[in-house]
């Protein structure tokens, strides 16, 4: 009897843990009836694919392209009032203005439509992107389509449709007075479809001066989250933006759709599949001064020794 019971029971506790949409690992669980970084292509058999983000860079086995050039932006440092909003997997803000990028060997110019964030536990690791698996605290996206398609959705049909600009933040012993507005908005969207107004914010505001633009990452990849599709050009710079503890721990104030403390909003790193990674001429300059100081202090060792 115990047997039969068994057999009847373990086909709708497998049922019961099944569901049909996605979450992070943070919020996967039988309860919840989600399914998990792991099981995505499930939800949409894309994220099973050979082409996807985020990646471990290993900066040694990046390549360097002469192509990736300084990025031209546009609009960038305009003023505007947007809506921020909890979607009920991460805080995000429309782009109401016209601001674009082109330069650095994207093959059109791309306008800007929206910026959103990753981040982890608390504080902890939680970029979605690893430099030689480094995880940083948290990763800001501003997504772009080519300025010729009037909605992402028609973008997200083209192979190249798509460029994400990826920064890192890291933590630092002195608040970040320009994140102050940002951090004090997600008071108001702590829960799933909540929104406020955000006010005279720049997309330069959110990354500069602390980013050097001109050392940076590019790779073909995808959306980090379902449906997963592999149409974006990603580029990943290397300077991490700063930010004070309490400014990162705001971030995990926010809940979920289910309710559960929005920490852990990252997928974790993809296989690379064979991709190359390139890395822009001016993280080689970076790279060239740092073996010409060691080169020097290590003649000068010599020397002192003789």
């Amino acid at each position: 009897m115990r047997r039969l019971l068994s057999a009847y029971l373990l086909p709708l506790i497998l049922h019961a843990c099944t569901g049909a949409d996605w979450c992070y690992q943070t919020q996967a669980s039988c309860e919840s009836h989600c399914k998990g970084p792991d099981r995505w292509s499930e939800v949409n058999a894309e994220c099973g694919k050979t082409r996807q983000s985020p990646i471990n860079i290993v900066t040694k086995k990046t390549k360097l392209d002469e192509r990736l050039t300084p990025l031209k932006f546009t609009g960038y440092q305009e003023l505007f009032d947007s809506s921020v909003k909890n979607n009920g997997h991460s805080v995000q803000v429309s782009i109401p203005i016209k601001a674009t990028v082109s330069g650095g060997n994207l093959e059109e110019t791309y306008k800007a439509v929206q910026f959103h964030l990753h981040w982890g536990v608390s504080g902890g690791p939680g970029s979605e992107h690893t430099i030689d698996g480094e995880q940083y605290p948290m990763e800001l996206h501003i997504v772009h389509m080519k300025q010729r398609y009037s909605s992402l959705e028609d973008a997200l049909k083209d192979p190249s449709g798509v460029a994400v600009l990826g920064f890192f933040y890291e933590e630092s012993s002195i608040s970040n007075r320009k994140y102050d507005i940002f951090t004090h908005a997600l008071r108001s969207v702590q829960n799933t479809n909540e929104n406020t107004t955000l006010r005279k914010i720049s997309l330069n505001q959110l990354i500069l001066p602390e980013v050097n633009m001109t050392n940076y990452y590019r790779y073909d990849g995808s959306l980090t989250t379902p449906d997963c599709t592999e149409v974006v050009v990603w580029t990943v710079f290397e300077n991490p933006i700063p930010l004070k503890s309490e400014q990162l721990l705001a971030f995990s104030a926010l809940k979920f759709n289910d309710g559960k403390a929005m920490v852990g909003t990252f997928r974790p790193v993809q296989p690379r599949n064979g991709r190359v990674v390139y890395r822009s001429s001016g993280a080689v300059v970076v790279a060239s001064a740092v073996l010409l100081l060691a080169s020097i202090f290590t003649a000068f060792g010599l020397s002192h020794l003789n």
